[in-house]
């Protein structure tokens, strides 16, 4: 006779699949997953916060099919738009479906989960170093991934376990956060390393605006002017080894998505600052067309031309859909309309209750995922990346809060 296999089993199994599907970089892949899972695990009723995020999101892409209509892009370049633009719905009901009541430690389950990706993710480095024999940095994030936003969160999650109502041995916890900062370290993302900062200083309640944490922002404001002059003092080279090169890409970092005038014929400057490339051109684009692909976008399916050839995702490209800048991702297809409404859904997540102490630490978490958005959205298109999945993780974070605040209701009312 076969065993049953355990419920909670399953549906932390299927969480983890889906987690961990966009490191995979295949996004017919990921939608699939998710949208299996999404159809399997749909729930009667839903918690308020989740329901204001998907109306958000759903406006932006009922406004950019509004201004697709009368347009003649491709059915292939319309559908593709579709499935991008519902990657942020489909990752918020994933995540609170599966962690609403059928993931038991939805807590502890993001922690595991998080841990084996950095395992995996250390492993495929120590190949790729021995056997395939990449030794530039260049090579090794090529190879082995560029960033990974779900394992700093994860080590936030480990760090504040207790708050969060995870108990961990000291061992355990140790080994845990090993793993974890190696394999974040072996990024080298400069987002994922501000993105670590911002979240720990969110969850030492850093971001509740008093005398004393206004002291503490503005005395590391001081201190980071003052690394950044030293850097910037150091002038590390743009093809330097090791570390220099990481150092280059930290001391551009501030000017890169936002420089406004670029020689495009200098291989350098382009590649330096390609995001603001970006950024210019479908400034100029949506601009020239009239009032209103300025106020509802061009549509679904529409492009920007970058006006020569560029690799992007291991393909060459020209005319390109999908931009590195969510903001501006939104504002080719919705517009300035769309922008708006995605502001207010990260400006949305800044609500709280601050009476019930007992979801202070996922209202602070919370919160710090809101700030981070507007670094996320800028530089590397936040919950609309393809491998992204902040959006499963705040999903289950809706899902934890308001079962607390159920058990809350329940014991009082007995």
């Amino acid at each position: 006779m076969v065993a049953r296999i355990p419920k909670d089993f399953r549906y932390t199994a299927m969480l983890a699949l889906c987690v961990g599907a966009p490191y995979l970089n295949n996004y017919e892949l990921t939608f699939l997953i998710w949208a299996a899972t999404l159809v399997m695990t749909i729930q009667k009723r839903y918690e308020i916060s989740l329901v204001n995020q998907i109306i958000c999101f759903s406006l932006i892409l009922l406004i950019g099919i509004f201004s697709s209509i009368g347009k003649t892009f491709t059915t292939y370049d319309f559908i593709r738009d579709i499935t991008y633009l519902l990657k942020p719905i489909m990752g918020l009901l994933v995540g609170y479906q599966l962690c609403k009541g059928l993931v038991k430690e939805p807590i502890k389950a993001f922690i595991n989960i998080g841990v084996g990706l950095a395992a995996i993710h250390i492993g495929i480095v120590i190949y790729g170093y021995l056997v395939m024999g990449f030794t530039s940095i260049h090579h090794i994030r090529a190879y082995a991934g560029y960033f990974s936003d779900y394992e700093v969160y994860t080590i936030i999650l480990v760090l504040f376990s207790s708050k969060l109502g995870v108990e961990l041995t000291p061992k355990k916890k140790q080994l845990f956060l090993g793993l974890l900062f190696i394999s974040s370290f072996l990024y080298l993302s400069r987002t994922n390393f501000i993105q670590l900062g911002i979240l720990w200083l969110a969850m030492q309640g850093y971001f509740n605006l008093t005398k004393k944490t206004i002291r503490v922002l503005s005395s590391l404001f001081i201190a980071l002017i003052a690394l950044y002059s030293a850097l910037v003092y150091y002038n590390p080279r743009r093809n330097g080894p090791g570390m220099e090169a990481f150092l280059y890409k930290v001391k551009i970092a501030p000017t890169e998505p936002f420089k406004t005038k670029i020689n495009t014929k200098d291989y350098k400057d382009f590649n330096d600052n390609y995001r603001s490339v970006e950024n210019i051109n479908t400034i100029e684009q949506v601009g020239k067309e009239g009032y209103s692909p300025i106020l509802f976008g061009e549509g679904l399916g529409s492009q920007i031309d970058i006006k020569q050839i560029v690799w992007l995702d291991g393909v060459q490209l020209r005319f390109i859909s999908i931009l590195h800048n969510g903001f501006m991702t939104v504002y080719l297809k919705s517009g300035l309309a769309g922008v708006i409404v995605l502001l207010i859904s990260i400006f949305l997540l800044f609500r709280r209750n601050r009476r019930v102490v007992e979801i202070v630490p996922l209202n602070n978490l919370i919160v710090g995922t809101a700030i981070f958005l507007f670094l996320s959205y800028w530089v590397f298109m936040g919950m609309y990346f393809k491998a992204d999945t902040k959006a499963i993780l705040l999903g289950g974070l809706f899902a934890y809060r308001e079962r607390i605040l159920k058990s809350l209701t329940q014991n009082t009312s007995n």
